[in-house]
């Protein structure tokens, strides 16, 4: 076989494919013999973090995945559960982190355009997409905040310019700025798609002599090294590795999404693979590995568009709006006819053998033979030393700040955590589809689904402050937060998909904190019988050896018969609290901001008040409903006073003055009509849920014990202050994309 490596080079070639010497050896073992290149190739890209999950796969085993609802766990595309009237929500969340960094356009576009067909492979359209980002501070005129700036505008650009040409509505999701990501922000998407139970595929090749077959855009060189390059941190000079990252074309996506949605209303695939990371790849050997069979495939047929392309970078390129079908022998033209008709390539490239191997040709010349097996099931499961982190034993005793109450709420209430992101949403179309029906973006989100009349529930979230004090509990507490985004909708949480960013796995105190975070998911979602159905692991999120704060994304799923909208319904109605406010402030939004400190004791986690608290949400009696999270009582107030154009007066009983600004997890504000309020009130003492009746809606101010401000004042600030800090960032993105 030809393209023989180098001995003399072999070190050098060994780092620029991240593989060690160790896994040289054993790849040595495996083949019998030397790799070439392309089998090096293949064998670094399939041995990658980004797709082997060497270093997490340990801490992995053991989370939830199982529940009557659930119809398809991890191991797929997409996980999948059971919505009623036999239809089914496919969902995932993955990561385009360092790609967003080095190119925030393409990499937030092709992030999004890689998770809408993680969805609609499984044979669901897709119909709402969500994301998490993350950044630096933005509001001052220092580099950092320029640089971010300009990140933030990439990103955002990039998301909306996928989403709203493929014509899938981006519904919510969540933005946050901390300074642990100046040097490698964070770029988290979600997508849901929906399908009739009985119309999933899944990701297979079997039966010899079935034909496989490459639809959609022509292989370039864009994305060579993505799944590698993914696989490390960054340092200084990263910001020009603009190669490695993919280059999108919705308009492409969109016209193979419909020839796939197509395709699968007839009877003529086996199954089905998104080229994703690792591209040509990871499709066939995860395909064939799924099926226990054996490929044989020929480059030289896939469509190309660039000259002089050589079997290595057909197989790890990562050019999108790719796929990779089984399909029955007889109906290859049937299949090709329908992709044809979309203006796309389809060509057949090989066909399923039994031989548990996959052989690559070029020109009738054999390039690589790789076990299956082998490359899947003997990938490197490492067991790395893991070290609680030193810095815990120095945040633990924290003096909480005391702050004058009102300029402690003025301040925080102009933050850009805090205030309203119609700045960065607006560009999102939010509404196409005609299914949304929540769009005031506070908590969760809420689609209709036609076809059953349900209401589906969604919302991504984490307080990386609370995983960076504990990343066990803080995980936790992500997983309550987005249950209980969804349980104010008046909608019951259901399943999790995850998308766990960490930094250098290498470095012993990171892989405790991932190690730490997975227990608490696992915990969290055991207690709360709400399961992990898909989920995606980023590692090296790190810039010249400084680490992202711990940050496992969650997004929660949920599903009802009805919903509420999240603003106040009418003046005069009763506010309530529901849950006990203590004296909590460990990684608050208070303490960040008046003692420049992430530090403290964790809020306490009690699943069973969480749960009780989710149950309660469900009553009829409540008129509207708010989370208290970031901010405490205050900010969330603050906040649903705003998006409803509704003053309040409220007056809660406190330990100390301050605990308004307190994060204690497990409560919500409620919104009840006078005449219901003693019905709601024997609910609350039935489920034994602690409840205070604070006061009531009306009036031209937000009033919280004793801060207060005019309603119109809080408004201009809320909705006024994001656009300004971003006010010359859109202008600055123009001009860059214009000189390209």
């Amino acid at each position: 076989m030809a393209y023989e490596i180098d001995k003399s080079k072999l070190d050098e070639i060994l780092a620029q494919h991240k593989l060690s010497k160790e896994d040289y050896e054993h790849i040595v073992k495996i083949l019998g013999r030397e790799p070439n290149l392309v089998e090096l190739g293949i064998f670094s890209a399939m041995w990658s973090e980004h797709c082997s999950y060497k270093s997490s796969k340990i801490y992995l085993k053991g989370f939830p995945t199982e529940a009557p609802w659930v119809i398809q766990g991890p191991g797929e595309n997409a996980g999948v559960i059971d919505i009623g009237g036999n239809m089914a929500a496919v969902f995932k969340m993955e990561s385009h982190n360092h790609p967003s960094f080095i190119e925030p356009y393409q990499g937030a576009a092709t992030g999004v355009g890689g998770i809408l067909r993680d969805v609609f492979t499984m044979g669901a359209r897709p119909v709402a997409n969500l994301n998490a980002i993350r950044f630096a501070h933005i509001e001052s005129n220092d580099e950092i905040a320029k640089l971010h700036k300009h990140l933030l505008s990439g990103v955002v650009a990039g998301i909306a310019g996928y989403g709203n040409c493929v014509g899938v509505p981006t519904i919510g999701g969540e933005t946050a700025f901390e300074d642990s990501y100046k040097g490698n922000i964070l770029v988290n998407a979600f997508s849901l798609g929906i399908c009739k139970q009985d119309e999933i595929f899944y990701a297979k090749a079997e039966g010899v002599g079935n034909p496989v077959i490459y639809v959609g855009s022509k292989t370039g060189r864009d994305g060579l090294g993505g799944a590698v390059m993914s696989s490390d941190s960054f340092k200084e000079g990263d910001e020009d590795q603009r190669p490695t990252v993919q280059v999108g074309d919705p308009f492409t996506e969109k016209l193979l999404m419909e020839a796939c949605l197509e395709l699968f209303k007839t009877d003529y695939i086996v199954g089905i693979q998104d080229m994703g990371a690792a591209g040509l790849t990871s499709s066939s050997f995860e395909m064939a590995s799924k099926s226990g069979s054996g490929l044989k495939m020929y480059l030289d047929k896939v469509p190309m568009r660039e000259e002089g392309m050589n079997p290595y970078e057909l197989m790890l390129s990562e050019s999108q709006e790719r796929m990779l079908i089984c399909a029955k022998k007889g109906y290859e033209d049937k299949v090709i006819e329908i992709f044809k008709k979309y203006d796309l390539d389809a060509e057949v490239i090989g066909e399923v053998t039994d031989s548990g191997v996959v052989e690559l040709y070029w020109h009738g010349e054999k390039v690589a033979e790789v076990p299956v097996g082998p490359i899947t099931d003997e990938a490197p499961e490492l067991c790395r030393p893991v070290k609680e982190p030193e810095y815990l034993k120095e945040i633990k005793n924290i003096e909480i700040p005391e702050i004058e109450l009102q300029k402690a709420f003025e301040e925080m209430i102009k933050l850009p955590e805090v205030v309203d992101k119609a700045w960065i949403y607006e560009q999102y179309d939010s509404m196409v589809g005609t299914s949304t029906v929540d769009t005031k973006r506070v908590d969760g989100s809420v689609l209709w689904v036609k076809e059953n009349n349900k209401f589906l529930g969604m919302s991504a979230d984490c307080n990386a402050r609370f995983c960076y004090i504990n990343p066990r509990l803080g995980a936790a507490a992500a997983v309550m937060e987005t249950g209980r985004n969804v349980a104010v909708k008046k909608i019951t949480p259901k399943a999790i998909t995850d998308c766990l960013n960490f930094g250098n796995p290498e470095n012993p105190e990171i892989m405790w904190q991932f190690k730490e975070a997975c227990e608490g998911i696992k915990e969290a979602c055991r207690e709360l019988n709400t399961p992990v159905v898909s989920g995606n692991v980023s590692l090296y999120n790190e810039n010249e050896g400084e680490g992202v704060y711990p940050t496992p994304e969650i997004a929660m799923v949920g599903v009802g018969d009805s919903f509420r909208s999240s603003e106040l319904k009418k003046e005069g109605n009763s506010i309530y609290i529901l849950g006990e406010t203590k004296s909590e402030f460990g990684g608050s939004l208070y303490l960040k901001t008046f003692a420049n400190k992430v530090a403290g004791i964790h809020p306490k986690v009690d699943f069973k008040k969480e749960l009780i608290l989710w149950e309660v949400l469900q009553s009829d009696l409540i008129e509207s409903a708010k989370d208290i999270s970031t901010g405490g009582i205050a900010i969330a107030a603050y906040k649903w006073a705003c998006i409803s154009d509704k003053g309040l007066n409220l007056n809660i009983k406190v330990n100390d003055k301050k605990d308004i600004f307190s994060e204690s997890l497990s409560r919500a504000l409620v919104e009840i009509e006078p005449q219901n309020e003693e019905e709601f009130e024997k609910l609350c003492k039935e489920k034994g849920i602690y409840f205070e009746k604070i006061g009531s809606v009306g009036g031209e101010k937000i009033k919280i014990n004793d801060v207060e401000i005019p309603l119109q004042k809080a408004k201009d600030i809320y909705f006024n202050t994001f656009p300004k800090i971003m006010s010359n960032a859109v202008e600055d993105l123009a001009d860059e994309l214009m000189e390209r």
